[in-house]
């Protein structure tokens, strides 16, 4: 692959990133749009029935819901052949419902990496790991983090 290549596809993942963590659900919708080939496998497990980039819409519109603020930061992004890695930190503020938990209003970090594979310029295959363990005890899901209780509710 040339290096002409690599940084189009450093690029394209790059912006994916910024409209993940913009807000703007149409934006974020659109680009999914042109990044993502509609068929495009996904490799983690998603809490949806959606497949393919149709997925990744419902994924990231159920975050904003949650975490109305949610900005992606990119640490890493790195290229080779025709696979790109991302490795983000994650920042939000629970302001809504998610995963049965209603909001808390506590401020959220957490990591990730995603590696996406590029067919033509899109993304046709992703691979992820959330760090929701670190997620679910901020949350207070389980042991070890916020609960009503350690803040006297």
């Amino acid at each position: 692959m040339s290096a002409d290549q690599l940084s189009r596809n450093k690029a394209t993942f790059n912006r994916l990133q910024e409209a993940f963590g913009g807000g703007d659900t149409e934006l974020m919708s659109r680009t999914i749009d042109e990044v993502f080939r509609p068929d495009a496998l996904i490799h983690m497990p998603l809490p949806v029935e959606a497949t393919g980039a149709q997925a990744i819409k419902k994924v990231f519109t159920t975050l904003h819901q949650a975490f109305p603020d949610l900005h992606i930061a990119v640490e890493d992004l790195i290229a080779e052949g025709d696979k790109v890695v991302c490795r983000n930190t994650v920042t939000g503020t629970h302001r809504g419902e998610y995963m049965g938990i209603p909001p808390t209003g506590i401020s959220i970090t957490y990591k990730e990496i995603f590696i996406g594979r590029f067919t033509d310029g899109r993304v046709a295959e992703t691979w992820g790991v959330v760090d929701l363990l670190s997620l679910m005890r901020q949350l207070g899901m389980i042991p070890g983090g916020f609960s009503p209780e350690s803040r006297g509710e």
